[in-house]
């Protein structure tokens, strides 16, 4: 009985697997299922199925390795900096507007207003993320720091903030973010953000 059950624990995680928008989460998962399911096979004698599954398990650990290897990568995802009215972008902004209202309440028409710098976080021809940052004096307060719902796990608008260099030409000294959700502040600290009341500044 148990055994039957380790059996349908591992078809579960391979199916479920197959249900997730993260890269990551679905490799991890679709990893377990498979490793539990050639356990399985091969415990009771089914060996086509058995095989099968091992060489799932061997594929999803080379893509594991190849996605953590390219996590922090530069020479991978390429910031490419957009006007605020750029077509392209306002676009990327329409079609994930409902994600990106709920996880930074941000309004699209905000750039239309004041001064404000957007940059896109690229992977080959894939836009993974959108940065917008406010200039206030010296500060740049950053109003939307996003990242597709498949690359969410990968943070990969730390290439933004770690190439300084970007702000240094806006004249910009700081770099400012209010209030951060509890669960940003270790990506915040990773690229150099530190905490000062409600907000978390970097120096540029």
């Amino acid at each position: 009985m148990w055994l039957e059950i380790f059996g349908w624990l591992g078809s579960i995680l391979v199916v479920w697997s197959l249900t997730l928008g993260r890269v990551l989460r679905f490799r991890w998962m679709n990893l377990t299922g498979s490793l539990i399911a050639a356990i399985y096979n091969g415990v009771i004698g089914v060996w086509p199925f058995m095989a099968m599954n091992g060489v799932i398990v061997l594929i999803n650990i080379f893509w594991l390795t190849k996605l953590y290897r390219e996590r922090h990568d530069e020479a991978v995802y390429e910031v490419v900096p957009v006007r605020p009215e750029d077509g392209y972008l306002q676009r990327v902004l329409t079609v994930h507007a409902a994600d990106i209202k709920a996880n930074w309440g941000f309004d699209p028409a905000r750039l239309e207003k004041g001064r404000r710098h957007a940059w896109l976080v690229v992977k080959g021809d894939e836009t993974v993320g959108v940065t917008v940052v406010r200039e206030e004096g010296a500060d740049g307060v950053v109003e939307l720091d996003w990242v597709s719902p498949r690359f969410r796990d990968f943070t990969p608008g730390e290439f933004v903030h770690r190439r300084s260099g970007i702000f240094q030409d806006l004249g910009l000294e700081r770099v400012v973010v209010e209030n951060p959700a509890k669960q940003a502040r270790d990506y915040l600290t990773r690229v150099g953000f530190t905490p000062a009341g409600e907000r978390w500044v970097r120096a540029v």
